[in-house]
């Protein structure tokens, strides 16, 4: 019996040990030990070269580990004030007990004679982050491997999983280098030279609403914009609005993606069409069209709608990491200048379950506001509003920046916030002047980091999906007694009985109104 224990235990140690980190496919791992030499030997000689090397460099990506800890001793020395040469080094890892394992003062002697100056450390380093680069990517692919070949392992989570290891990567390693404020200035001075030679004053993608395009001349690159609203004040619509001017603007189109994470993408063209063709959306939703409908839908809706260069994705729970990639192949394929995402509390943020509501939502924000960043558009997010607006009292329901559902951190990374409030959304049916404010809908940028807060009133005539300037809403809902286009009395089946054939409510999902509202 005990023999055949010693037999066992024998087996279990000469059990080869497979470390595919490094090695695959019998090769070994990218490395430039020499470089790396003459990186910490260069540190040494010269106390400015530390400085260069800490923009480029991190002690993982060393691969001898002696090499690793010398360049911690050197980052200790660093936050310490201290000076980093030879017997300073040397002195730093006995502190720390690591000198016998880096090879004694001697190999830290042997490193200052590797290099005569610090004149090529940039370019050193950035090779040696090239090679720890190729070892990262190989380490995740046989992970990758070897969690694709376990049954119990939720495809899903891998890929989460992936995309997020892949995007650490580029995020912690592909910096970009300082800008010389000379070099800012002249690109500055460029972009003033090509605002003045302009004829009109919007320097972004226009809003398609001239009183807004006032306060923000257009959605600027790299903003973050949070469109905020309780449920069923027109969000989507008023975010579909901003799309289609975007996209048929007469002078400067501009491509769009739109993420809905609610609606179908069937939905949203739907009111697309109802929109730009002006005919009544509930009628166009059950196929109640006459004719001269049909021809008025294809030459004002279809037509000048299917050359509108607008990407839809429907995909429902999509988290950031698919967000990311998606927009990133939107902007290298269709050159998209602006992007819509519908909405951001139905978005999923880290693949950490330990992470609670409020610190995923977080995690979104500051990714949403990275992302705009990094491909240099600017971002529309709607939100949803907390039920602390209802709990205001009457005549004090205009939305504020602490009525923000779930996290702070939205308002704290947004460059812009806005607010949609319909007075008739909570009964009140006139003005202070006692003037009927049927559709009358105010916008109000609460945050505005780069310009004024003010608030602009827009009619909103949600029976076609449309917001226009105030004035003009005005004349429309005046002609909506004989139904829009001149259609006769017809009135939405939601209301037959109504005698007031102007009346038009928008009902609001189940999903705003139970699942995703605070109890």
């Amino acid at each position: 019996m005990e023999l055949t224990n010693l037999n066992k235990d024998r087996k279990i140690r000469r059990k080869p040990a497979v470390d595919m980190n490094t090695m695959v496919f019998g090769k070994i791992p990218p490395q430039a030990k020499e470089l790396e030499e003459a990186i910490l030997g260069a540190i040494m000689l010269e106390k400015s070269a530390f400085d260069v090397a800490i923009e480029i460099l991190k002690p993982e990506c060393f691969y001898q580990e002696s090499h690793q800890r010398i360049f911690r001793a050197m980052q200790a020395l660093s936050n310490q004030s201290k000076a980093i040469d030879l017997l300073t080094v040397v002195e730093e890892l006995r502190t720390r007990e690591d000198l016998e394992f880096v090879g004694g003062p001697y190999y830290v002697t042997k490193l200052t004679n590797a290099v005569v100056s610090s004149a090529n450390i940039e370019y050193h380093a950035r090779i040696v982050v090239q090679k720890f680069i190729q070892r990262e990517l190989i380490r995740i692919s046989s992970e990758i491997i070897g969690e694709a070949y376990e049954d119990s392992t939720d495809v899903f989570d891998m890929l989460d999983s992936a995309e997020g290891k892949l995007f650490e990567i580029t995020n912690n390693h592909l910096r970009r280098n300082f800008d010389s404020i000379d070099t800012v200035i002249m690109s500055t001075i460029k972009k003033i030279d090509d605002m003045r030679s302009r004829q009109d004053d919007i320097t972004g993608v226009p809003t398609g609403f001239p009183s807004l395009d006032r306060i923000t001349y257009g959605w600027q690159s790299t903003d973050l914009i949070i469109l905020a609203a309780r449920p069923s004040v027109g969000k989507t619509a008023f975010a579909l609005n901003l799309a289609r001017s975007a996209a048929l603007h007469p002078t400067k189109p501009t491509a769009v993606g739109f993420f809905s994470l609610e609606m179908s993408s069937s939905q949203l063209v739907t009111r697309i069409l109802s929109a730009e063709s002006e005919i009544w959306l509930e009628k166009i939703s059950r196929g109640k069209l006459e004719d001269h409908e049909m021809k008025q839908l294809y030459k004002k809706g279809i037509e000048r709608l299917s050359k509108a260069p607008i990407y839809i994705d429907d995909s429902a729970a999509l988290n950031i990491f698919e967000l990311r990639a998606k927009c990133r192949r939107l902007k290298n394929k269709y050159n998209v200048g602006l992007i819509i995402i519908d909405y951001l509390q139905l978005m999923s943020g880290s693949a950490d379950r330990n992470s609670n509501r409020e610190q995923e939502i977080s995690k979104i924000s500051r990714d949403l506001k990275s992302l705009a960043k990094e491909l240099q558009v600017p971002i529309i997010a709607l939100s949803q509003l907390s039920r602390e607006v209802e709990k205001r009292k009457e005549g004090n329901k205009m939305p504020q920046l602490s009525d923000l559902r779930e996290s702070g951190a939205i308002e704290q990374d947004a460059d812009m916030v806005m607010f949609l409030y319909r007075p008739e959304y909570y009964e009140i049916t006139a003005n202070e002047f006692g003037d009927n404010n049927k559709g009358e809908t105010h916008v109000k940028i609460a945050k505005h980091r780069n310009g004024s807060l003010e608030t602009i009133k827009l009619r909103a005539l949600l029976h076609i999906q449309k917001f226009v300037e105030d004035e003009e809403g005005s004349n429309e809902f005046a002609a909506q007694g004989q139904g829009p286009q001149g259609q006769g009395n017809w009135r939405p089946i939601s209301e037959a009985g109504n005698n007031d054939a102007r009346m038009f409510i928008q009902k609001g999902s189940k999903m705003n109104d139970e699942q995703y509202d605070d109890e």
